[in-house]
């Protein structure tokens, strides 16, 4: 298992799911940039509440930074070309939405409000930087 920090675009929205012992979980699906160019395809699963509740707040081809444990797989498109993916269980994130809640963490300054909350959007616009 790797544990790594992918950052990219939604692609599609967030799913919620629910598994055969009951337990709510999210997917979604991330796209990457690669150096050379192309693109990757992250398939992401949550459990932790937190990760799920900010999934679930962003919208297609918001930008997003997860972090979890990667598994390298590959698939095979319609026209037969190997592609590489990576599955990942996700289990911390950051988006645009947190930036000014993470500075006042790290500077020691307060964060009240709805820009300290983890998920969701902020408060307004004046929040997001």
């Amino acid at each position: 298992m790797i544990d790594g920090l992918v950052g990219g675009r939604l692609y599609g929205e967030a799913q919620i799911r629910t598994g055969q012992n009951g337990k709510r979980f999210v997917t979604c699906k991330v796209r990457a940039a690669t150096g050379d160019g192309d693109t990757l395809f992250v398939n992401v699963i949550a459990f932790d509440d937190d990760v799920q509740t900010a999934l679930l707040a962003l919208n297609d081809a918001d930008s997003v930074a997860l972090s979890g444990a990667l598994t390298p797989k590959v698939w095979t498109d319609k026209n037969g070309l190997v592609k590489p993916a990576l599955d990942m269980i996700a289990h911390g994130l950051l988006t645009g939405y947190h930036v000014r809640r993470k500075r006042g963490v790290v500077t020691g300054e307060g964060v009240t409000g709805a820009e300290g909350a983890v998920s969701g959007a902020p408060a307004d616009d004046d929040d997001l930087l």
